[in-house]
């Protein structure tokens, strides 16, 4: 773990990185101390950097910390990016990428190096299942899901060709919670690499690595980005992990944020201590008040007494998160009708973003994992996922008010 510089997280999430980016030969004759340098990290948007001679270009080859070469291989504006990530998280170095599941199947690939078996949490995001599930079968890699908020499960899974145990707390889109301490123990014990998901949850409300996990990834896209508008991942861990990955499945495989998105990324992470705190007092007020409706089954918030990991949830979680899933008791037709007239709320399957989104799991972003597995899990065709923005709490309620009223009780 990095030494902490900084005291708080919102002084990280605003000054991590954000030191002069190394710049290509002569570049630095545009940052002289008359004119002095941008306040804000600036946007590198090319895909090559020039050298003055052949040594200079041999060189960076040769080492290639030593400047930037091409866009697939690194960038300034990634790289204060990545400083930044590494920060947050308490990594000793990250790696951005161009979409979160680019950021998961870059992760694994590199961890999968030379094939083997993955033990898996059963209840996942439905690309993520689908990688471990249908796409590394292909590459030999065998994947056991479990039910891993018994760490016993987990434990039991593992095989000697074991080589990762992937997890995701809170899952998506129940908000089932690992005991990451625990399952870190499990791991080291086994010499296995534990990756794990940490998107919902964000490093402003738990850093997995401090509890022991190897490797943590983000889909950037939601909370950290905060505005709707990128598409980008992070892998953050060990130095030596993340320069495999870097020179290895993401080089060669191609998953390269652009420097755009990680310039508008960059523009979003400052700001994500105060969104995500108002994140959590918002969905906590939701929550509670989706608890106590008549046509609402059951509800799933970590910061709720009634979910069933709220102890675990106090204990490593500082915030609990913006997301809600609820079950209605009128199932299907009622999970339409309540979209269909809400007003505020969006119908769409992302989060994290400054508005309140709603989606259906089984018809939307679970529609392909199997019916039996979301049966096992689950996902049943009454469940509601929220993701709750940053509007009014009283103008998100009286959404809800209206859109529920009438439904089966």
């Amino acid at each position: 773990m990095k030494n902490k510089k900084y005291k708080g997280k919102s002084t990280e999430a605003i000054h991590a990185g954000e030191t002069l980016p190394i710049l290509p030969t002569g570049a630095q004759d545009h940052h002289s101390e008359k004119t002095g340098i941008p306040l804000l990290p600036p946007i590198y948007q090319n895909s090559t950097f020039r050298f003055q001679t052949a040594e200079e270009c041999a060189s960076a080859f040769i080492d290639e910390d030593s400047g930037y070469i091409y866009t697939r291989w690194g960038n300034p504006t990634q790289k204060v990016l990545e400083q930044k990530l590494s920060t947050l998280e308490a990594g000793e170095a990250a790696l951005a990428t161009a979409s979160g599941m680019g950021a998961i199947s870059t992760a694994l690939l590199t961890a999968l190096a030379d094939g083997g078996h993955v033990v898996a949490m059963e209840n996942l995001y439905s690309a993520s299942y689908n990688l471990l599930n249908e796409e590394l079968p292909r590459m030999g890699v065998e994947t056991t899901f479990v039910d891993a908020t018994d760490p016993n499960k987990v434990e039991n899974a593992i095989r000697p060709d074991t080589k990762v145990l992937y997890l995701e707390s809170p899952t998506n889109p129940l908000l089932k919670l690992v005991d990451l301490g625990a399952c870190a123990e499990i791991a080291k014990a086994h010499k296995i690499t534990s990756i794990m998901d940490n998107t919902f949850a964000t490093p402003c409300s738990q850093q997995p690595i401090v509890f022991g996990i190897d490797v943590v990834l983000h889909s950037m896209t939601k909370y950290l980005s905060g505005n709707g508008a990128v598409i980008a991942g992070a892998i953050v861990g060990e130095k030596d992990f993340i320069v495999r990955a870097q020179k290895g499945a993401l080089r060669n495989f191609g998953s390269v944020i652009s420097p755009f998105n990680a310039w508008l990324t960059l523009l979003g992470i400052p700001t994500l201590p105060l969104r995500f705190a108002r994140h959590c007092v918002n969905a906590a007020h939701i929550a509670a008040f989706l608890e106590t409706h008549p046509a609402v089954t059951w509800v799933r918030y970590p910061g709720l007494p009634s979910h069933p990991q709220h102890d675990l949830a106090k204990r490593q979680m500082n915030g609990f998160g913006g997301m809600i899933t609820m079950e209605l008791k009128g199932g299907r037709t009622a999970g339409e009708k309540l979209v269909n007239q809400l007003q505020i709320c969006a119908l769409a399957v992302s989060l994290g973003d400054v508005r309140t989104l709603v989606c259906h799991p089984a018809s939307t972003t679970h529609l392909h994992v199997p019916i039996e597995v979301r049966q096992r899990t689950g996902i049943t065709d009454g469940l509601v996922r929220f993701s709750i923005g940053l509007e009014d709490t009283e103008d998100i309620i009286a959404d809800l008010e209206q859109a529920l009223e009438g439904l089966p009780s």
